[in-house]
């Protein structure tokens, strides 16, 4: 598997690009495969027929305005051919019916040039995604605790109940709810029930109910027919339909209205939904589960949740420990963060001295699991030597930073001379860069950011030499 640089991971998914203009065909071929995509490109639309069957891509991306044959002409080839594959459409002549018609013809997406990397990557993670949930997915193995796929890590008390409470739930298909604070790995539990469940080759889609605007997460979650509202060019179907017999995670889902709460609890009850401007229903088999950080009971008494959502939601409850309660489990985590991390950047795994694991365990940890990775993470940026120090993870009494040695060891980069953001921007991806040996996809997941982004950010320190 090789991630993309955006937030979300992408599979190394086979791309096709159809562009005319040379310059930019290899700009964005080389854009491309360098975030992981196979990539193969063709100058015209009768070229990208002839590679088709060879290559099988999985997304398309092509031109409109090309010699011989349009990218219209062509998505409408693509469409009757391969009705799998996703056609991308951009153009230097936009207009708003070309942008109709691309939809309506069954375009995934309408992009306007001059292309912006970005905005590429973007539609690209989003149509990934999609593709994920449309397609079963075979379940991983792993020897671990007996539960496939998991990356659930710790063995104190409360964690194995988890787990047990996993084992149990996932012979059945009754819904779950999982309560748990912010970064414990709420989503990783629901995930794995659906891994070990006898539905686990079905999709599992998560939707983050507090991530979407109140007006679009029916939308999201039952989809629409076309001209339901502004913008709606053509039908789209919902979470629930894409989960078909999979399972559909209705994450933070305390943060909803009561009003879209009362249309979640019909689907419960009735196995149907409306999509949004539709007079039609459609028939789920989904599995549902929920997750929230709020306390469900609390908000039905002060009745800012529904008591009978609640009951229905509430028929398996588990409860997913924070990290203060499992310290014992640090060390385990610790080493098994590191080990995921160091295997993506190529480097070896440091070691951890005893003060370093100390200082690990005894503090707090707010941000629970989701916490402990973004330390770390930092940590291997900081890491100047073959093992952490309490200056790499922050430690009160590492808090005066230590010089950063440069990949070739000629070179140490201190602190900057002022403190100024610029500074420390510029400071903190040179770090990156160095601690993954200038391979500049590896820093931009370090960092965070695309790997457009991190270019930009390059350019503008000067750090290109």
């Amino acid at each position: 598997m090789v991630k993309g640089s955006g937030p979300g991971a992408l599979s190394a998914s086979r791309l096709l690009l159809v562009e005319d203009d040379d310059s930019l065909r290899r700009t964005l071929h080389g854009h491309l495969a360098s975030i992981g995509y196979q990539v193969q490109s063709a100058e015209t639309g009768e070229a990208a027929l002839e590679r088709v069957d060879g290559f099988d891509p999985e997304i398309v991306i092509t031109d409109v305005q090309m010699p011989g044959m349009s990218g219209f002409e062509l998505l409408a080839r693509l469409r009757e051919a391969r009705p799998e594959t996703d056609v991308i459409v951009f153009t230097a002549y936009a207009n708003v019916q070309g942008a109709i018609d691309a939809i309506k013809d069954g375009a995934y997406d309408y992009l306007v040039k001059p292309v912006d990397l970005d905005q590429i990557e973007e539609v690209l993670n989003r149509c990934v995604a999609d593709r994920a949930a449309r397609t079963p997915v075979k379940p991983q193995v792993e020897s671990e605790l007996d539960l496939a796929g998991s990356r659930l890590v710790g063995r104190h008390p409360s964690m194995m109940h988890v787990y047990k409470t996993i084992g149990a739930v996932s012979k059945s298909r009754a819904p779950v709810l999982i309560l748990g604070e912010t970064g414990t790995g709420k989503e990783l539990v629901a995930r794995t029930i659906h891994e070990n469940s006898a539905d686990a080759s079905a999709p599992f889609v998560a939707v983050n109910c507090a991530a979407i605007p109140e007006g679009l997460l029916e939308s999201e979650l039952f989809g629409h027919v076309r001209g339901s509202f502004t913008g709606a060019t053509s039908d789209r179907r919902g979470r629930f339909e894409l989960a078909r017999r999979g399972t559909i995670l209705l994450d933070e889902v305390g943060d909803t209205t009561l009003a879209f709460q009362a249309k979640l609890l019909r689907v419960l009850q009735e196995k149907e939904f409306y999509p949004v401007g539709s007079e039609e229903s459609r028939q789920t088999e989904a599995r549902v589960m929920a997750a929230t950080h709020k306390p469900l009971a609390d908000m039905v008494e002060d009745g800012s949740f529904r008591e009978d959502l609640y009951f229905r939601l509430q028929v398996i409850e588990i409860r997913v420990p924070p990290l203060r309660e499992r310290r014992s489990d640090i060390p385990m985590l610790v080493r098994s963060i590191l080990a995921r991390a160091t295997a993506e950047v190529a480097r070896p795994m440091p070691a951890i001295p005893h003060d370093v694991m100390m200082e690990l365990i005894n503090r707090e940890w707010s941000g629970n699991v989701r916490e402990l990775e973004n330390v770390l993470m930092r940590a291997l940026v900081m890491c100047r030597g073959s093992s952490l120090t309490l200056a790499d993870v922050g430690g009160a009494r590492g808090a005066a930073a230590r010089p950063f040695a440069g990949g070739d060891g000629d070179e140490e980069l201190g602190e900057p001379a002022d403190l100024t953001l610029e500074s420390m921007e510029k400071l903190h991806v040179q770090r990156a860069l160095q601690a993954t040996g200038g391979n500049k996809s590896a820093a931009a997941r370090l960092l965070n950011v695309s790997r457009p982004r991190l270019d930009r950010l390059i350019e503008r320190h000067d750090l290109s030499h």
